[in-house]
Protein backbone atom coordinates (compact mmCIF):
# COMPACT_ATOMS: atom_id res chain seq x y z
CA UNK A 1 0.00 0.00 0.00
CA UNK A 2 2.63 2.46 0.84
CA UNK A 3 4.99 1.28 -2.26
CA UNK A 4 1.58 2.52 -4.64
CA UNK A 5 0.94 5.68 -2.59
CA UNK A 6 4.28 6.43 -2.97
CA UNK A 7 4.36 6.17 -6.44
CA UNK A 8 0.84 7.83 -7.15
CA UNK A 9 2.61 11.30 -4.95
CA UNK A 10 5.89 11.19 -7.20
CA UNK A 11 3.75 10.87 -10.10
CA UNK A 12 1.00 14.10 -9.28
CA UNK A 13 4.83 15.66 -8.67
CA UNK A 14 5.70 15.20 -11.84
CA UNK A 15 2.36 16.54 -13.76
CA UNK A 16 2.25 19.39 -11.78
CA UNK A 17 5.85 20.33 -12.33
CA UNK A 18 5.29 19.50 -16.20
CA UNK A 19 1.95 22.07 -16.40
CA UNK A 20 4.67 24.79 -14.32
CA UNK A 21 6.99 24.08 -17.11
CA UNK A 22 4.42 24.72 -19.42
CA UNK A 23 3.33 27.82 -18.31
CA UNK A 24 6.37 29.28 -18.06
CA UNK A 25 6.96 28.65 -21.70
CA UNK A 26 3.55 30.43 -22.09
CA UNK A 27 4.33 33.25 -20.63
CA UNK A 28 7.63 33.79 -22.33
CA UNK A 29 6.15 33.51 -25.51
CA UNK A 30 3.43 36.11 -24.84
CA UNK A 31 5.77 38.71 -23.51
CA UNK A 32 8.48 38.70 -25.89
CA UNK A 33 7.42 40.60 -29.20
CA UNK A 34 7.42 38.51 -32.62
CA UNK A 35 9.91 39.27 -34.80
CA UNK A 36 7.05 41.21 -37.47
CA UNK A 37 9.26 39.63 -40.74
CA UNK A 38 8.92 35.83 -39.03
CA UNK A 39 5.56 34.20 -39.37
CA UNK A 40 6.99 30.69 -37.83
CA UNK A 41 6.75 30.87 -33.89
CA UNK A 42 10.14 30.77 -31.48
CA UNK A 43 11.02 27.64 -30.94
CA UNK A 44 10.88 25.74 -27.52
CA UNK A 45 14.47 26.33 -25.79
CA UNK A 46 16.59 23.40 -25.47
CA UNK A 47 17.17 23.40 -21.44
CA UNK A 48 12.78 23.59 -21.36
CA UNK A 49 13.02 20.52 -24.08
CA UNK A 50 15.76 18.48 -21.67
CA UNK A 51 13.55 19.50 -18.72
CA UNK A 52 10.50 18.48 -20.25
CA UNK A 53 11.40 15.16 -22.01
CA UNK A 54 13.57 13.76 -18.67
CA UNK A 55 9.79 14.45 -16.78
CA UNK A 56 7.97 12.60 -19.61
CA UNK A 57 10.33 9.84 -19.06
CA UNK A 58 9.96 9.86 -15.33
CA UNK A 59 6.16 9.46 -16.16
CA UNK A 60 6.53 6.53 -18.15
CA UNK A 61 8.21 5.10 -15.66
CA UNK A 62 6.15 5.46 -12.84
CA UNK A 63 2.97 4.59 -15.43
CA UNK A 64 4.93 1.50 -16.26
CA UNK A 65 5.90 0.59 -12.44
CA UNK A 66 2.22 0.79 -11.38
CA UNK A 67 1.11 -2.59 -10.45
CA UNK A 68 -2.12 -4.11 -11.79
CA UNK A 69 -5.23 -3.56 -10.23
CA UNK A 70 -5.85 -7.18 -9.71
CA UNK A 71 -2.48 -8.23 -9.13
CA UNK A 72 -1.80 -5.26 -6.64
CA UNK A 73 -5.26 -6.15 -4.61
CA UNK A 74 -3.91 -9.87 -4.36
CA UNK A 75 -0.83 -8.82 -3.48
CA UNK A 76 -1.46 -6.07 -0.73
CA UNK A 77 -4.04 -8.69 1.58
CA UNK A 78 -0.53 -10.41 2.23
CA UNK A 79 2.45 -9.46 3.91
CA UNK A 80 5.95 -9.64 2.36
CA UNK A 81 7.54 -12.88 2.98
CA UNK A 82 10.33 -12.05 5.09
CA UNK A 83 12.79 -14.14 3.86
CA UNK A 84 11.90 -12.44 0.12
CA UNK A 85 12.74 -9.12 1.69
CA UNK A 86 16.17 -10.19 3.11
CA UNK A 87 17.51 -11.71 -0.38
CA UNK A 88 16.30 -8.83 -2.50
CA UNK A 89 19.32 -6.90 -0.40
CA UNK A 90 21.85 -9.62 -1.08
CA UNK A 91 20.94 -10.12 -5.10
CA UNK A 92 18.80 -8.84 -8.05
CA UNK A 93 15.80 -10.68 -8.86
CA UNK A 94 14.65 -11.00 -12.20
CA UNK A 95 12.98 -8.22 -14.00
CA UNK A 96 9.70 -10.21 -14.40
CA UNK A 97 9.25 -11.51 -11.09
CA UNK A 98 8.03 -8.10 -10.40
CA UNK A 99 4.71 -8.73 -12.64
CA UNK A 100 3.92 -11.75 -10.56
CA UNK A 101 3.90 -10.89 -7.23
CA UNK A 102 1.58 -13.33 -5.68
CA UNK A 103 3.14 -16.23 -7.03
CA UNK A 104 6.64 -14.71 -6.08
CA UNK A 105 5.27 -14.70 -2.33
CA UNK A 106 3.84 -17.77 -2.71
CA UNK A 107 7.34 -19.03 -3.57
CA UNK A 108 9.21 -17.28 -0.56
CA UNK A 109 6.29 -18.31 1.80
CA UNK A 110 8.13 -20.81 3.92
CA UNK A 111 9.62 -20.60 7.72
CA UNK A 112 13.17 -20.13 7.63
CA UNK A 113 15.39 -23.56 8.44
CA UNK A 114 12.21 -25.91 8.01
CA UNK A 115 11.32 -27.83 5.17
CA UNK A 116 10.22 -26.19 2.15
CA UNK A 117 6.43 -26.26 1.43
CA UNK A 118 4.62 -28.30 -0.99
CA UNK A 119 2.72 -25.30 -1.85
CA UNK A 120 5.71 -22.94 -1.99
CA UNK A 121 7.74 -25.24 -4.00
CA UNK A 122 4.86 -25.44 -6.41
CA UNK A 123 5.19 -21.65 -7.78
CA UNK A 124 8.71 -22.39 -9.39
CA UNK A 125 7.71 -23.79 -12.60
CA UNK A 126 4.97 -21.29 -13.07
CA UNK A 127 7.31 -18.43 -12.22
CA UNK A 128 10.18 -19.59 -14.24
CA UNK A 129 7.93 -20.03 -17.30
CA UNK A 130 6.88 -16.76 -16.52
CA UNK A 131 10.29 -15.13 -16.97
CA UNK A 132 10.85 -15.17 -13.59
CA UNK A 133 14.75 -16.79 -13.51
CA UNK A 134 16.69 -17.56 -12.54
CA UNK A 135 14.82 -17.95 -9.14
CA UNK A 136 15.77 -16.66 -5.45
CA UNK A 137 17.34 -18.53 -3.48
CA UNK A 138 15.89 -20.04 -0.36
CA UNK A 139 16.82 -21.04 2.86
CA UNK A 140 14.53 -24.07 3.67
CA UNK A 141 15.22 -27.74 3.13
CA UNK A 142 13.89 -29.46 0.18
CA UNK A 143 11.79 -32.49 0.97
CA UNK A 144 13.05 -35.69 -0.01
CA UNK A 145 11.78 -39.52 -0.41
CA UNK A 146 11.18 -41.58 3.02
CA UNK A 147 12.36 -44.81 0.71
CA UNK A 148 15.56 -45.07 -0.60
CA UNK A 149 16.38 -47.40 -3.14
CA UNK A 150 19.27 -50.33 -1.95
CA UNK A 151 21.68 -48.90 -5.06
CA UNK A 152 20.78 -46.20 -8.09
CA UNK A 153 21.21 -47.74 -11.52
CA UNK A 154 24.93 -47.06 -13.31
CA UNK A 155 23.33 -48.55 -16.87
CA UNK A 156 21.00 -45.10 -18.31
CA UNK A 157 18.90 -47.76 -19.65
CA UNK A 158 18.36 -50.05 -16.06
CA UNK A 159 14.87 -49.79 -14.49
CA UNK A 160 14.45 -46.46 -12.78
CA UNK A 161 13.62 -46.13 -9.33
CA UNK A 162 10.14 -45.32 -8.57
CA UNK A 163 10.78 -44.75 -4.89
CA UNK A 164 13.27 -41.78 -5.35
CA UNK A 165 10.79 -39.43 -7.06
CA UNK A 166 7.83 -37.66 -5.08
CA UNK A 167 4.77 -37.96 -7.10
CA UNK A 168 2.70 -35.56 -4.65
CA UNK A 169 3.77 -33.37 -7.21
CA UNK A 170 2.22 -35.44 -10.27
CA UNK A 171 -0.99 -36.86 -11.10
CA UNK A 172 0.45 -39.88 -11.81
CA UNK A 173 2.22 -41.92 -9.08
CA UNK A 174 4.37 -44.88 -11.26
CA UNK A 175 5.85 -44.50 -14.11
CA UNK A 176 3.65 -47.19 -15.55
CA UNK A 177 0.75 -44.32 -15.56
CA UNK A 178 2.81 -42.38 -18.35
CA UNK A 179 2.04 -42.25 -22.08
CA UNK A 180 5.22 -44.51 -23.02
CA UNK A 181 6.08 -42.01 -26.00
CA UNK A 182 7.08 -39.28 -23.04
CA UNK A 183 10.36 -41.31 -22.89
CA UNK A 184 9.74 -42.92 -19.45
CA UNK A 185 9.75 -46.44 -20.81
CA UNK A 186 13.74 -47.15 -20.46
CA UNK A 187 13.02 -50.34 -23.04
CA UNK A 188 11.50 -48.53 -26.02
CA UNK A 189 14.12 -45.33 -24.88
CA UNK A 190 16.92 -48.14 -25.47
CA UNK A 191 15.83 -48.24 -29.13
CA UNK A 192 16.12 -44.52 -30.03
CA UNK A 193 18.33 -43.08 -32.09
CA UNK A 194 19.86 -45.87 -33.34
CA UNK A 195 18.00 -47.43 -36.37
CA UNK A 196 17.45 -45.54 -39.94
CA UNK A 197 13.45 -45.56 -41.46
CA UNK A 198 13.41 -42.60 -43.08
CA UNK A 199 15.11 -39.27 -44.47
CA UNK A 200 13.97 -38.30 -40.80
CA UNK A 201 16.12 -40.15 -39.14
CA UNK A 202 19.44 -39.66 -37.99
CA UNK A 203 21.43 -42.50 -36.34
CA UNK A 204 24.08 -42.37 -33.48
CA UNK A 205 26.58 -44.30 -36.14
CA UNK A 206 25.45 -42.16 -38.90
CA UNK A 207 26.06 -39.09 -36.83
CA UNK A 208 29.46 -40.14 -35.60
CA UNK A 209 30.75 -41.03 -39.01
CA UNK A 210 29.66 -37.51 -40.34
CA UNK A 211 31.73 -35.96 -37.77
CA UNK A 212 35.00 -38.22 -37.95
CA UNK A 213 34.55 -36.85 -42.14
CA UNK A 214 34.56 -33.73 -40.89
CA UNK A 215 37.26 -34.00 -38.54
CA UNK A 216 34.94 -32.73 -35.84
CA UNK A 217 35.83 -34.56 -32.08
CA UNK A 218 32.53 -34.95 -30.43
CA UNK A 219 32.79 -35.00 -26.67
CA UNK A 220 30.57 -32.22 -24.78
CA UNK A 221 26.78 -31.43 -26.23
CA UNK A 222 24.01 -30.25 -25.27
CA UNK A 223 20.11 -31.60 -25.73
CA UNK A 224 17.98 -29.02 -25.88
CA UNK A 225 14.03 -29.70 -24.56
CA UNK A 226 15.82 -33.38 -23.87
CA UNK A 227 12.81 -34.68 -22.08
CA UNK A 228 14.19 -37.39 -19.56
CA UNK A 229 17.60 -37.18 -21.92
CA UNK A 230 17.58 -40.90 -23.70
CA UNK A 231 19.81 -38.60 -26.37
CA UNK A 232 22.08 -37.83 -23.56
CA UNK A 233 22.28 -41.68 -22.46
CA UNK A 234 22.63 -42.98 -25.93
CA UNK A 235 25.63 -40.29 -26.87
CA UNK A 236 26.93 -41.99 -22.95
CA UNK A 237 27.30 -45.26 -25.11
CA UNK A 238 30.01 -43.36 -27.51
CA UNK A 239 31.80 -41.61 -24.57
CA UNK A 240 30.49 -38.14 -25.47
CA UNK A 241 28.81 -36.24 -22.34
CA UNK A 242 25.84 -34.74 -22.90
CA UNK A 243 23.62 -32.25 -21.00
CA UNK A 244 19.68 -31.89 -21.47
CA UNK A 245 17.32 -28.86 -20.85
CA UNK A 246 14.60 -30.29 -19.64
CA UNK A 247 10.96 -29.12 -17.27
CA UNK A 248 9.35 -31.22 -15.14
CA UNK A 249 5.58 -30.26 -16.48
CA UNK A 250 3.07 -32.54 -15.19
CA UNK A 251 5.41 -35.32 -15.10
CA UNK A 252 9.38 -35.80 -13.09
CA UNK A 253 11.36 -35.30 -16.28
CA UNK A 254 14.56 -33.74 -14.30
CA UNK A 255 14.09 -36.74 -11.95
CA UNK A 256 13.68 -39.67 -14.31
CA UNK A 257 16.94 -37.71 -15.74
CA UNK A 258 18.87 -37.34 -12.61
CA UNK A 259 18.11 -41.37 -11.87
CA UNK A 260 19.80 -42.54 -15.00
CA UNK A 261 22.90 -40.58 -13.90
CA UNK A 262 22.64 -37.91 -16.30
CA UNK A 263 22.69 -34.51 -15.99
CA UNK A 264 19.62 -31.97 -16.30
CA UNK A 265 19.61 -28.39 -16.61
CA UNK A 266 16.17 -26.66 -15.01
CA UNK A 267 15.59 -24.59 -17.88
CA UNK A 268 13.29 -23.09 -20.04
CA UNK A 269 13.46 -22.46 -23.93
CA UNK A 270 13.65 -18.55 -23.28
CA UNK A 271 16.33 -18.75 -20.97
CA UNK A 272 19.70 -17.84 -22.00
CA UNK A 273 21.95 -21.11 -22.48
CA UNK A 274 24.17 -21.43 -18.97
CA UNK A 275 27.54 -22.32 -21.02
CA UNK A 276 30.89 -20.08 -21.78
CA UNK A 277 31.32 -19.59 -25.39
CA UNK A 278 32.39 -21.97 -28.05
CA UNK A 279 32.69 -24.70 -25.79
CA UNK A 280 30.31 -27.20 -26.93
CA UNK A 281 31.03 -29.68 -30.16
CA UNK A 282 27.50 -30.52 -30.53
CA UNK A 283 23.89 -28.91 -30.00
CA UNK A 284 20.89 -31.06 -30.43
CA UNK A 285 16.79 -28.95 -30.45
CA UNK A 286 14.22 -32.07 -30.12
CA UNK A 287 10.62 -31.48 -30.48
CA UNK A 288 10.20 -29.05 -28.14
CA UNK A 289 11.45 -26.85 -30.37
CA UNK A 290 8.94 -26.27 -32.84
CA UNK A 291 6.49 -23.43 -34.75
CA UNK A 292 4.63 -22.76 -31.42
CA UNK A 293 7.92 -20.38 -30.62
CA UNK A 294 7.57 -17.29 -31.72
CA UNK A 295 9.96 -16.20 -34.79
CA UNK A 296 12.17 -13.54 -32.62
CA UNK A 297 12.56 -15.65 -29.71
CA UNK A 298 13.66 -18.69 -31.97
CA UNK A 299 16.02 -16.06 -33.78
CA UNK A 300 17.72 -15.46 -30.19
CA UNK A 301 17.60 -19.23 -29.95
CA UNK A 302 19.61 -19.76 -32.72
CA UNK A 303 22.04 -17.61 -31.89
CA UNK A 304 22.37 -18.56 -28.64
CA UNK A 305 23.48 -21.87 -30.12
CA UNK A 306 25.52 -19.81 -32.33
CA UNK A 307 27.38 -18.54 -29.32
CA UNK A 308 28.18 -21.90 -27.60
CA UNK A 309 29.49 -24.11 -30.56
CA UNK A 310 33.10 -23.94 -31.19
CA UNK A 311 33.77 -23.09 -34.76
CA UNK A 312 33.41 -26.76 -36.67
CA UNK A 313 30.81 -27.79 -34.06
CA UNK A 314 27.76 -29.58 -34.96
CA UNK A 315 24.37 -28.41 -34.86
CA UNK A 316 21.11 -30.84 -35.08
CA UNK A 317 17.77 -30.22 -35.33
CA UNK A 318 15.83 -33.35 -34.79
CA UNK A 319 12.02 -32.60 -36.37
CA UNK A 320 11.48 -29.52 -36.19
CA UNK A 321 7.91 -28.75 -37.08
CA UNK A 322 5.81 -26.13 -38.54
CA UNK A 323 3.74 -25.13 -41.81
CA UNK A 324 5.26 -26.29 -44.92
CA UNK A 325 5.04 -22.61 -46.55
CA UNK A 326 6.61 -20.97 -43.18
CA UNK A 327 9.37 -23.84 -43.45
CA UNK A 328 10.08 -22.17 -46.69
CA UNK A 329 9.23 -18.12 -46.11
CA UNK A 330 10.17 -18.36 -42.17
CA UNK A 331 12.23 -20.93 -40.98
CA UNK A 332 14.42 -21.98 -43.54
CA UNK A 333 15.82 -18.24 -44.07
CA UNK A 334 15.84 -17.92 -40.22
CA UNK A 335 17.69 -20.96 -40.48
CA UNK A 336 20.54 -19.76 -42.88
CA UNK A 337 21.15 -16.80 -41.78
CA UNK A 338 23.43 -18.50 -39.84
CA UNK A 339 26.00 -18.95 -42.60
CA UNK A 340 26.18 -23.03 -41.89
CA UNK A 341 26.98 -25.60 -43.97
CA UNK A 342 23.97 -27.77 -44.49
CA UNK A 343 25.39 -31.62 -44.00
CA UNK A 344 21.69 -33.06 -44.22
CA UNK A 345 18.52 -31.07 -45.23
CA UNK A 346 15.70 -33.61 -45.01
CA UNK A 347 11.86 -32.64 -44.91
CA UNK A 348 9.00 -35.05 -44.67
CA UNK A 349 5.21 -34.69 -43.77
CA UNK A 350 3.48 -34.98 -40.81
CA UNK A 351 0.98 -37.19 -41.10
CA UNK A 352 -0.53 -37.21 -37.15
CA UNK A 353 -4.36 -35.40 -37.56
CA UNK A 354 -2.57 -31.81 -36.69
CA UNK A 355 0.10 -31.86 -39.14
CA UNK A 356 -2.37 -33.24 -42.09
CA UNK A 357 -5.12 -30.46 -41.03
CA UNK A 358 -2.70 -27.56 -41.11
CA UNK A 359 -0.34 -28.66 -43.77
CA UNK A 360 2.66 -29.38 -41.22
CA UNK A 361 6.31 -30.48 -42.38
CA UNK A 362 8.62 -32.15 -40.46
CA UNK A 363 12.55 -30.71 -40.39
CA UNK A 364 15.82 -32.89 -39.87
CA UNK A 365 18.88 -30.73 -40.43
CA UNK A 366 22.49 -31.23 -39.12
CA UNK A 367 24.55 -28.06 -39.99
CA UNK A 368 27.96 -27.68 -39.01
CA UNK A 369 29.34 -24.05 -37.65
CA UNK A 370 32.28 -22.41 -40.06
CA UNK A 371 36.00 -22.96 -38.06
CA UNK A 372 36.24 -19.33 -38.20
CA UNK A 373 33.82 -15.98 -38.87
Amino acid sequence: MGFTMGLNLLLLVAMVATNILSLYHLSTTIISPKPPTSPTPNPVPDHLLRQLQTIRATINHLTRLQPNPSTAARASTSPVPSDLLLYTNLSPIASACRHHPDLLHQYMNYTPFTTCPAASSAAAEPLILRGCHPLPRRRCFSPTPTKLPHALPTNPFSPIPESSVLWSSYKCKTFDCFNPDLGFDVKKEKTKFLSYKTDLDLPISQLTEIAKKSKTVLRLGLDIGGGTATFAAQMKEQNVTVITTTMSLGAPYNEAAALRGLVPLHLPLQQRLPVFDGVLDLVRCGHAVNRWIPVQAMEFLLYDVDRVLRGGGLFWVDRFFSKGVDLEEVYGPLIGKLGYKKVKWAVGKKTDSSGVKNGEVYLTALLQKPVSR
